[in-house]
């Protein structure tokens, strides 16, 4: 059988990544993404079309999005599709329901209380099959089975006086959202003695005295957070999820739409979902000091090697 996968970039690929060995296996998948150097690594030697990035809410950008998906199902011809959003859900589930085709709809882990409007649109579409990550969500339109988080498991360190050496800062991929307040607490806060990889996003940093990258490819940014003593980031899903399958418990710092930096506040939902799991530290801007970056040291993250299986309806 052939499978589509569709999925914005950044946490919502990430998702879908993670998500990919709990799902049947052994079918032959097809993507749908944006194209970035995050998306690229992540799916390196697979079969991928590359769909442009439409900011939330660009009806005309979701529009041309939804004539290129005519093309893809013309070609590809899947058996089903699987999206974990968000506005690429919204351009080509409903064309590829329409066509009679099974579609399934993973809303996202950062909607710890409520659907997204792509959820809820796509929840009245024939034909779509709705999912939450969050059992308290399940209803007769929502069915829940499992989340992204499930295979993960905090350890506590043996020892409490590791230094801290090397802290990675990544504030993920938005091209709309930059995040320069966490960008000035770490620099407010760090010693000499640290070593600091920033990864900025979209957010201005040029005017400091600081070696930053805007984005970097997965594999870049892996291998930076595997090396490192502490992760801060952003509450981003694929940060998140990223720094876990790393194996490091990250400190979050979720971002406040009242200073612009994001369109709602799914962060702060995230942020305290991973803190009831244990699976991170939790702080505002206001919170972030040398002292909490000493006391995440020496925590790791235990991964599953077979998490139970995510069952499509």
């Amino acid at each position: 059988m052939k499978r589509l996968l569709v999925a914005n970039d950044g946490g919502h690929l990430q998702q879908m990544k993670t998500l990919l060995p709990r799902f049947t296996v052994g079918h032959d998948n097809v993507w749908i993404t944006n194209d970035s150097s995050q998306s690229r690594s992540l799916l390196e030697e697979e079969q991928v079309y590359w769909f442009p990035h439409s900011p939330p809410k660009d009806v005309k950008g979701m529009a041309r999005n939804a004539l290129d998906a005519r093309q893809v199902l013309d070609e590809v011809r899947p058996d089903y599709v699987i999206s974990t959003g968000s506005s690429l859900a919204l351009a080509v589930l409903p064309v590829a329901a329409r066509r009679g085709i099974p579609c399934h709809y993973i809303e996202s882990a950062t909607r710890v209380s409520a659907p997204s409007l792509s959820g809820r649109l796509l929840a009245h579409v024939r034909r779509v099959r709705t999912y939450t990550q969050y059992p308290a969500l399940a209803n007769r339109r929502w069915n829940y089975r499992g989340s992204v988080f499930d295979q993960f498991t905090p350890v506590a360190p043996a020892q409490q006086d590791r230094r801290v050496a090397r802290v990675v800062v990544t504030v993920g991929t938005s091209r709309e959202y930059g995040f320069r307040r966490l960008v000035d607490a770490v620099l407010a806060v760090s010693r000499p003695d640290w070593t600091v990889f920033w990864q900025t996003g979209s957010t201005d940093v040029e005017d400091l005295s600081i070696l930053a990258a805007s984005s970097v490819t997965a594999g870049q940014l892996r291998s930076e957070i595997r090396s490192a003593d502490v992760v801060i980031s952003h509450a981003g899903t694929g940060s998140a999820v990223t720094a876990l399958e790393c194996g490091k418990r990250p400190i979050l710092v979720p971002r406040d739409p009242s200073f612009g930096e994001h369109v709602d506040d799914h962060q702060e939902q995230i942020a305290a979902e991973l803190s009831r799991r244990n699976l991170a530290v939790v702080t505002p801007i206001s919170g972030l000091s040398s002292q909490l970056v000493d006391q995440a040291v020496g925590w790791s993250i235990k991964e599953q090697p077979e998490p139970p299986p995510f069952l499509l309806d």
